[in-house]
């Protein structure tokens, strides 16, 4: 925790609080109401300029809509390096790799694992793991979990061949896809246990601290934002609708949310279809995508999709469209280029954490509605980027994968920016 506390059993209670074991917490008392008797955000350190001062406002500006009978005001945080430092669904992957939790695909055709998985790829995963064994020996087995971390971390084999082709960059991101369809052959509850098996881990490890996967080391820790904590909770007291929405696979996400005080109920991510209540490799669709058509994830216009879906009751081609402004958003945080869609939906503030990401920081720099908030991150936040963010030729990442400009909603382009906040 990066707090400077100021006595040793407020650190002890923080330092719980970062397990989950005490609520939200802070260690002292809330603070009291602010404008109309709403609550306002306890923490200040971390916050850059008048960020703190604007989202209080904000909270004041709708907490009562709660008392008018109408739908409360929503909020919605992406999860990865949004409300904790690192991810989630990398330090569950890293646990199935250490604890041979991955099952081989039914007669080793790994083909079956995901539909944009390339032959290449197929081949290389076919000749280095085994075959006909219930579980990979991954622990042990380095050459395997070699390979499956290439593909997984890199999208591409151990010998540099392409891993994935033929998707939709604005709607699916198959790495991130593979690591909820790698979770075929378990039940929802085991998966849930792999990741909180993970999280114990993670949240205890130092900060810094790596582990290893295969013959590599990687990142072997995890911390919760106490700013985004107490953002919640204070969004929560004010009467928000809070939800979670992540690429990362559900079940995991269900388990460290609950960590910040939001319901499984209100946490989004990659889902699963199911075969006799077991995950299969095949994923829930949106929108247009059916069941099982693996085209369409809780990424970039797939978060859009899903929060109009499963949030605002959307069905049908219509949830993959930006909606009313009564049937939007009030407040949206995120952190990445993968978070744009859902950012730019939302009708109050859109609050960004400065990790240089080219579309997302362009559209947040030039600022054009005056509703973005850029922080830097609460844990350490990058250094300035020191080149202007190519927002007027390359900032932008089509379906197909091309780079191009960075438009405004009538086309226009939006000019390169400088980073200013970091």
């Amino acid at each position: 925790m990066n707090d400077k506390l100021r006595t040793s059993a407020a650190a002890a209670a923080l330092a719980l609080a970062a397990t989950g074991l005490l609520p939200a917490a802070n260690a002292e008392a809330r603070p009291p109401a602010g404008p109309a008797g709403c609550p306002t955000l306890k923490i200040s350190e971390g916050w850059y300029g008048q960020n703190k001062a604007r989202i209080d406002d904000l909270i004041a500006e709708h907490c009562g809509d709660r008392d008018k009978g109408g739908r409360k005001p929503v909020a919605v945080f992406d999860w990865d390096n949004t409300v904790i430092k690192n991810d989630v669904g990398d330090a569950t992957f890293y646990w199935l790799l250490r604890n041979d939790r991955i099952r081989p695909p039914k007669d080793g055709d790994w083909s079956t694992t995901s539909r944009h998985l390339t032959p290449e790829a197929a081949t290389a995963l076919g000749q280095a793991c085994p075959t006909g064994v219930r579980t990979l020996p991954t622990a042990t087995d380095t050459r395997c979990a070699d390979e499956l971390l290439s593909v997984y971390g890199s999208g591409t084999t151990t010998g540099g061949k392409t891993a994935f082709a033929g998707y939709d960059r604005r709607r699916t991101e198959p790495q991130y896809a593979w690591l909820a369809q790698l979770l075929h052959g378990w039940t929802t509850r085991q998966a849930a246990s792999f990741a909180a098996a993970a999280r114990a881990e993670n949240l205890a490890a130092p900060q810094g601290a790596t582990q290893q996967a295969g013959t590599s080391r990687v990142t072997g820790w995890v911390r919760y934002y106490d700013q985004q904590r107490d953002l919640i909770r204070t969004l929560q007291d004010g009467g928000f609708d809070v939800w979670i929405v992540s690429a990362s696979p559900e079940p995991v996400v269900d388990v460290w949310a609950k960590g910040v005080g939001v319901d499984p109920s209100h946490a989004l991510g990659i889902r699963n279809t199911t075969d006799h209540g077991r995950l299969t490799s095949h994923l829930k669709g949106c929108g247009t995508v059916r069941d099982g058509e693996d085209t369409m994830i809780t990424y970039i216009d797939g978060k859009r999709c899903w929060i109009n879906q499963e949030i605002f009751g959307v069905r049908g081609a219509a949830a993959e469209r930006v909606q009313p402004a009564d049937r939007r958003q009030v407040f949206a945080a995120g952190d990445s280029d993968t978070d744009i869609s859902f950012l730019r939906d939302a009708t109050g503030l859109r609050l960004v954490l400065n990790r240089n990401k080219n579309e997302l920081m362009c559209r947040a720099y030039e600022n054009g509605d005056g509703r973005w908030l850029v922080n830097p991150m609460f844990i350490e936040p990058k250094k300035q980027k020191t080149s202007a963010y190519p927002c007027s030729t390359t900032g932008y990442t089509a379906g197909d994968g091309t780079a191009q400009p960075v438009r405004r909603t009538d086309g226009s382009v939006v000019p390169d920016q400088l980073d200013t906040v970091f």
